[in-house]
């Protein structure tokens, strides 16, 4: 129909209704929003590939996703990152099929066309017999990623050529990522292989759920608080401080009633804690030495969360990052990485790991209760009523907690804006938003 096709008055009363703390939920699951996502958001933000302890030796590579374009990651010779289109030049076939490992070259299994680290095309097939001398091979080199950028180990890769460099698209979360990333001697390391799975889900409301949501523990994770896991408090998530960044990033540093947690450094074997004091500035000691939890994101699609768990005198810390890739506006093929400090001792790592395992990925027990609410999200959003663009079956979701009436707290000793609660919708808003700003960048004439 076309009352429903967008239109300059369809943004516009989007934009009325957000700045209302209200979202219309047909933007869940809209067919034309997601192609206009596409476009506007994920062919212009920059986005994780992987980090740099998955690339240790020349050769090494890893096979990644910037939603539809297949990314090859190499490490050249010279120990170079490079990013290339994972397709051959010739006939556009998938080059390297493999998830990981290390090669001197990559070679099509089509028509043998090979390529050097440096994604040169070196070999064909009988070349000069079927394409003759003047067949010019420097100009059927892999085609380049445009923009990679680095920062404490964490690589990232856009596909606009024109885009803001990362650091400062990374804006203030550079300097959460230094306490979380740079807190320990030689960095984090990547345990294990990324784990994959599909879920029926769409991006926004799962990048949204993980990074800017800790009001939903209580309820959907209900079996851990029954098991003893969490705490029975239902203010427990609540406690601490959500921080807006700007460019729809965000963080939560969720504390306890007292605003210290019981546990300082988040577990973390007191063998370690002189170099937080070595490598972290005074602010960023404070903060992680009382924190329990952080969680948040980087817009538009990676998350991540740093945990305790597990009992009095066995508790292990680590990092989740997680990729959220589009596969439609119903679902995502959910990208999954357990990182830890290079200088924790090795028992430690290993229970870490185990503690990972069965609280994330596709068994993990927090992660199956997420699942489920979000395939019921897009269970939900498609039909007339939701998807109606008029707005008649006053078909809005509410983002309206802590809305025009929880003021910022200027003590905090980290940049941003922080609110004194964890229980808000500020960050969900401030994602949101800036969603609305990419897309609409071409209505308003902005650059």
């Amino acid at each position: 129909m076309s009352r429903n096709r967008l239109n300059e008055k369809t943004f516009q009363t989007l934009k009325q209704k957000m700045a209302e703390g209200l979202l219309p939920q047909w933007v869940v699951t809209d067919p034309e929003i997601y192609e206009l996502e596409l476009e506007e958001i994920f062919g212009h933000t920059w986005q994780f590939l992987a980090h740099e302890s998955e690339l240790k030796e020349p050769g090494s590579y890893v096979t990644r996703w910037m939603v539809n374009d297949p990314v090859l990651l190499v490490k050249t010779n010279s120990g170079e990152l490079k990013a290339f289109l994972n397709s051959c030049t010739h006939r556009g076939s998938h080059l390297c099929t493999a998830d990981a490992g290390n090669r001197k070259t990559f070679t099509c299994a089509y028509h043998g066309w090979s390529y050097n680290l440096e994604g040169d095309l070196i070999g064909i097939v009988a070349g000069d017999k079927v394409y003759g001398q003047e067949m010019k091979k420097d100009e059927w080199s892999l085609r380049r990623i445009p923009k990679i950028g680095i920062y404490q180990g964490m690589i990232f890769g856009n596909l606009d050529p024109k885009a803001m460099p990362l650091e400062e698209y990374l804006g203030d979360m550079k300097w959460y990522f230094d306490m979380l990333l740079g807190r320990s001697d030689g960095g984090m390391e990547v345990r294990g292989v990324p784990q994959r799975w599909v879920a029926h889900a769409n991006w926004k409301m799962t990048s949204e759920n993980f990074a800017a949501d800790p009001y939903h523990v209580q309820t959907t994770h209900r079996s851990t608080v029954e098991l003893g896991i969490s705490p029975k408090d239902p203010l427990y998530a609540g406690y601490g401080h959500q921080v807006v960044l700007g460019h729809g990033h965000g963080i939560n540093v969720i504390t306890s009633a007292t605003g210290r947690s019981a546990y300082r450094f988040q577990g973390l074997p007191e063998s370690m804690w002189p170099m937080f004091e070595r490598n972290l500035c005074p602010e960023q000691v404070d903060i992680l030495s009382r924190t329990t939890v952080f969680v948040g994101g980087v817009f538009p699609n990676l998350s991540f969360v740093s945990p305790i768990h597990g009992t009095e005198g066995h508790l292990h810390n680590y990092l989740n990052f997680r990729v959220w890739r589009p596969l439609g506006p119903e679902k995502v093929e959910v990208w999954c990485w357990f990182m830890i400090d290079k200088a924790a001792p090795e028992e430690y790592k290993e229970e870490a790991y185990k503690g990972y395992i069965g609280s994330f990925g596709p068994s993990g027990t927090l992660e199956q209760d997420d699942t489920e609410i979000w395939a019921r999200i897009v269970q939900a959003s498609r039909g007339i009523m939701a998807r109606d663009k008029e707005l008649s079956y006053n078909n809005l979701c509410n983002y309206l907690m802590g809305f025009d009436r929880v003021e910022p707290d200027n003590t905090f000793p980290g940049p941003g804006i922080a609110y004194p609660t964890c229980y808000l919708d500020a960050l969900s808003r401030s994602m949101h938003e800036y969603w609305l700003e990419l897309l609409t960048r071409d209505l308003s004439g902005a650059e």
